[in-house]
């Protein structure tokens, strides 16, 4: 337990004295974000965002103009362990389609798994980063006085 209090408008937290509001906020964020992140679902998920950007040349594309440079290396593992094909074609996305907004469809089921494994590790980040958020602001506000708050 950090022991926090408010002394002469300036706060103390967790050993560090004579804080403002907003250097005790991005402390509170700071210890948030300690007890959030780590762990196996952290590092799958940053291993599935890298491992998902394409940085494996290839040749031979099919329609060169349109598609992206390169493989990533969770689309060629996927598409190297899983053989199988789906009967009808499968919506899929890439970064690069995601940017420009054009989905991109496939029959091959190790493609399919190699382009939304990365989106997996966002999700799982968006939701750490949406608790680490919601925690921090909840208890900065039990910290500090009332007219600090943040609404």
């Amino acid at each position: 337990m950090d022991t926090v209090e408010e002394l002469n408008g300036t706060y103390f937290f967790d050993g560090m004295h004579n804080l403002d509001k907003i250097e005790l906020l991005f402390w509170v964020f700071i210890d948030e974000a300690d007890k959030q992140l780590g762990g196996v679902k952290d590092i799958f998920a940053l291993a599935s965002i890298i491992g998902g950007l394409p940085l494996i040349p290839v040749r031979g594309k099919i329609d060169a103009r349109n598609a992206t440079k390169g493989t990533s290396f969770l689309s060629l593992a996927a598409r190297t362990l899983i053989k199988g094909r789906f009967r009808e074609k499968k919506l899929t996305l890439t970064w690069n389609n995601m940017i420009k907004g054009k989905p991109t469809y496939t029959k091959n089921i190790g493609a399919f798994v190699g382009r939304w494994v990365p989106f997996l590790g966002v999700a799982i980040t968006a939701y750490d980063v949406t608790m680490i958020t919601t925690n921090a602001i909840r208890r900065y506000n039990l910290i500090v006085k009332k007219v600090d708050r943040i609404q």
